[in-house]
């Protein structure tokens, strides 16, 4: 089982989003095995955000994800990166699909209400900025039987 992050940003926060956020995730079979509520602060987003440092609009990117908490999660599941991403819709929010998250509630780049790991290796590294071990939960889905086929677990 692949695990995965997932912000609600702060623009989600404030819309009120979070339960509609967590509803299509849970709708879908994953598993939520982390959750919290966080403000992020400057040394984390240097590191979250590394890949965008030199670009024009990190100060900005850095501000925004500061002007309220976030709620972060960790999902898991199978090939959970991928059917997160896919459930999300790209970055461009006015490219993304209805039925997607950011098609359904986004209209910005910026303002565009989560954020998604790209990949399952990008969301190791993500868990072990956003929580520490003893955060996780190891439970058993009990309905994941008939999410899952045996075979995929």
């Amino acid at each position: 089982m692949e695990r995965t992050v997932v912000l609600v940003k702060p623009d989600g926060v404030q819309r009120g989003l979070i339960g509609d956020i967590i509803s299509r995730f849970e709708r879908k079979g994953l598993h939520l095995i982390g959750l919290k509520m966080i403000s992020l602060w400057d040394a984390l987003l240097d590191e979250w955000y590394a890949h965008h440092k030199e670009k024009p609009f990190f100060a900005g990117l850095k501000q925004f994800m500061m002007s309220a908490p976030v709620v972060a999660m960790v999902w898991q599941g199978p090939t959970s990166a991928a059917v997160i991403r896919k459930m999300v819709g790209p970055t461009r929010a006015s490219e993304a699909e209805t039925g997607t998250i950011r098609g359904d509630f986004a209209l910005s780049t910026q303002y565009n209400i989560i954020h998604a790991s790209e990949t399952g290796d990008i969301a190791k590294k993500e868990i072990e900025l956003m929580f520490r071990p003893e955060e996780l939960f190891d439970w058993d889905k009990t309905d994941l039987s008939h999410i899952v086929a045996s075979e995929e677990k």
